[in-house]
């Protein structure tokens, strides 16, 4: 269990429960005490690393290889998903997916970031980064949506915008922007969920919604802290320092009033148990959603809009 994949944080408690399993298959009536002691010792350790985490360490459990992404979830939270490509422009994106599909009984537009695993994969959803025909295809969705009179969930998990000059020769600002605006007057319920790095305007681009909900361990900021810490500091060295410095944590910007619900994660994190972890976000997001249809629609951009002018405060001289 102690791979490569491993954080640094987690190997004592991966180590300890390895050994547990190494007991468990010798067996045998004379090691029932030690296994019952060792997996006292296992919860215990893993509750005083998990409760003393640093910003930093919360940024690489957002980044986790094996957390549960965006496919992940609409496998287990939703019913005949039927994906649909592309922005009708330049091509489809694979760092972007989304489609229809029917959640808690209801037809919805799900709508997510993409990361992939191993290389291959990685390099063909370009590392959950996406260029403009994402956020385009994006919005074609949310517009046949609003056509329709589907409730919207989006599933934030991207380090942020492709900054290639591919992206920027096709418009990437301006595919960020249009979301924006057109997230913030569409006619039915937004529900965006932070399931991993929300990254910069990339991430802001599925985020505009009446309720933002993170998990215990996702990040949400309008940087990375390396790209804060080359940009401050110009010393990578200082990165967990701007990771503490830029309250990026989910428990951080829930005191701020950025995100409307933190979902608890199974002890360990989403990768310990993605089963659970989904159990737990269709809860939330049924709960979240049935409150959000019974809104009259004027009702429900007006909510909208002043949700995002009390975001924030300025502090007088």
């Amino acid at each position: 269990m102690a791979d490569r994949q491993t954080l640094e944080f987690e190997r004592p408690i991966l180590e300890l429960e390895a050994k547990i399993e190494e007991l468990k298959r010798l067996g045998g009536s004379a090691l029932q005490a030690e296994l019952r002691q060792l997996e006292r010792r296992a919860r215990r350790l893993q509750e005083e690393v998990f409760s003393e985490l640093s910003a930093w360490q919360k940024v690489q459990l957002s980044r986790h290889p094996q957390r549960p992404f965006t496919l992940d979830y609409i496998s287990r939270l939703t019913a005949d998903f039927f994906e649909l490509h592309g922005d009708r422009h330049f091509g489809d994106d694979g760092a972007i997916v989304g489609g229809l599909a029917q959640f808690s009984g209801m037809p919805v537009v799900v709508i997510g970031h993409q990361k992939g695993r191993g290389t291959k994969e990685n390099v063909r959803r370009n590392f959950g980064m996406p260029r403009p025909e994402g956020y385009r295809k994006a919005l074609r969705l949310m517009e046949l949506a609003a056509r329709f009179q589907r409730p919207i969930l989006t599933f934030i998990d991207t380090p942020g915008a492709y900054p290639g000059i591919d992206a920027e020769e096709r418009g990437q600002a301006e595919a960020i922007a249009k979301n924006l605006e057109v997230m913030a007057r569409l006619p039915v319920p937004i529900i965006a969920t932070v399931i991993g790095e929300g990254g910069s305007g990339g991430a802001l681009a599925l985020g505009v919604a009446d309720r933002i909900l993170m998990l215990e361990y996702s990040i949400y900021s309008v940087i990375s802290p390396e790209g804060c810490a080359s940009i401050l500091w110009k010393d990578q060295q200082r990165v967990e320092v701007a990771a503490q410095e830029l309250k990026l944590s989910a428990q951080d910007l829930r005191r701020l009033g950025v995100n409307d619900e933190v979902i608890q994660e199974p002890p360990g994190g989403a990768h310990r148990d993605p089963e659970a972890m989904a159990r737990s976000v269709a809860e939330t997001l049924s709960r979240h959603l049935a409150e959000l249809v019974a809104i009259p629609k004027a009702e429900l951009l007006a909510r909208r809009y002043q949700k995002y002018r009390a975001i924030g405060a300025v502090r007088g001289a």
